[in-house]
């Protein structure tokens, strides 16, 4: 029996001023990440130079990640900052590990 488990990611992204906050979803983190850096991503975020990750939420369906960013997509923007520095206080850019 092949059992293929999937892992989806939510995840916030901001600018190096740290004023700009975007969120997403994927189910492989680092290379969304690295489009995220080379511009092809989002216009959103190749506009606003948003490419460093703050924050992620892992997750166990695609439907779960993207109810996820769609709750946090309409939260304000202070609640969203609130979240990312309950884990993240000094708003630090993770750096994920490559295998």
């Amino acid at each position: 029996m092949n059992l293929k488990i999937e892992i989806y990611y939510c995840y916030l992204l901001t600018n190096k001023n740290r004023t700009v906050l975007y969120v997403g979803y994927t189910n492989n983190l680092e290379r969304r990440i690295s489009q995220h850096i080379s511009g092809s991503a989002s216009k959103f975020t190749k506009k606003y130079s948003v490419v460093d990750l703050i924050y992620y939420e892992i997750l166990s369906t695609e439907k779960e990640a993207k109810d996820r960013e769609r709750q946090l997509k309409n939260w304000h923007k202070e609640w969203k900052w609130n979240l990312v520095k309950e884990e993240n206080p000094n708003l630090k850019t993770i750096k994920l590990k490559r295998h």
